[in-house]
């Protein structure tokens, strides 16, 4: 049987276009492909052209060196006072290592999911339940901890946990919601004793500071009463003064004393006089010439005015 020369130059060209496309390897960006040489570790391919031995080098593992978040399944977790809880949460890891990513582990993506799923359980073991929903932080951080140490075997690098949900039994929440429903309460009560205080206190301040006004006001009035009256007495005082001074300087003069007897004579006559309009009895001088002289001293001093 022939072959066509024609046909040869297919089988040539179509061979040779299986040797270029087994040969050249492009590697994308962000991703890297491990290479074994008859069956045996050979290279790690980066990003870009690369060049292997058809037939003799194959392409085993390709990895993608991007971050990738992992959902870890849900679980139920046992708290320190015996609370079932129900915990998920998400995983975030980046391959760093393309040669022990492919041989460290069968399946590093399942053994990092199942070594965080027993890290959480561990640590949630060791917590109250009040105290998984305030340490979420220290929760996830531990969880990162614990799984970064292994997960370096596996080439891969563990770079958070975040938990995306803490569900408590049903009977569980209504018993927080009671609780925090009388906390509540509580804080209000207090609140408002508070108010109640407060008031008194002010209150209290603003009667004491109204009293202390008010003394302050009459310790005043008294003083300036005190000064009025001061001065008073010692204006009349002053006035009396002056007018026994004028009174003794005119008896000096020619006539006064005459003048002054005649003044006394009349304030004696007219004492009398009073006395006898306000009593029912008779009041007579003892010595009736005493009031006679008196009188006659007056009419003296009359006629010699006259």
């Amino acid at each position: 049987m022939e072959i066509s020369f024609g046909t040869v130059t297919l089988v040539i060209f179509i061979v040779a276009l299986v040797f270029v496309f087994k040969t050249i390897n492009v590697v994308p960006q962000q991703h890297a492909w491990v290479v074994e040489r008859l069956g045996k570790y050979h290279a790690t391919l980066g990003p870009g052209l690369n060049i292997v031995v058809p037939f003799i080098d194959r392409i085993a593992y390709k990895h993608v060196l991007k971050e990738i978040p992992l959902d870890v399944p849900s679980q139920v977790c046992i708290t320190k006072d015996n609370t079932q809880l129900q915990v998920d949460g998400i995983l975030y890891f980046q391959v760093t290592d393309a040669m022990r990513a492919s041989y460290g582990s069968s399946n590093y993506i399942a053994a990092i999911t199942q070594l965080a799923q027993t890290t959480l359980r561990s640590v949630i073991g060791r917590m109250e339940l009040d105290k998984t929903f305030e340490e979420r932080d220290h929760i996830n951080s531990t969880v990162v901890n614990a799984i970064d140490e292994s997960a370096a075997n596996w080439g891969v690098k563990v770079l958070r946990y975040e938990i995306k949900d803490l569900t408590p039994p049903q009977e569980i929440l209504h018993a927080m919601q009671a609780q925090i429903t009388a906390e509540r309460g509580k804080r209000a009560l207090i609140a408002a004793s508070e108010g109640r205080k407060q008031e008194q206190i002010n209150i209290a301040t603003g009667e004491r500071e109204a009293a202390i006004a008010r003394s302050e006001g009459d310790k005043q009035a008294a003083i300036n009463r005190a000064q009025g009256e001061a001065a008073a007495i010692l204006a009349i005082a002053e006035a009396t003064a002056g007018a026994l001074t004028q009174v003794g300087k005119s008896i000096q003069q020619p006539g006064g004393e005459a003048a002054m007897n005649l003044k006394v004579a009349e304030q004696y006559v007219g004492a009398f006089g009073n006395l006898a309009k306000t009593n029912n009895s008779l009041i007579v001088p003892a010595n009736v010439g005493d009031m006679s002289s008196l009188i006659a001293t007056a009419l003296q001093v009359v006629k010699t005015q006259k």
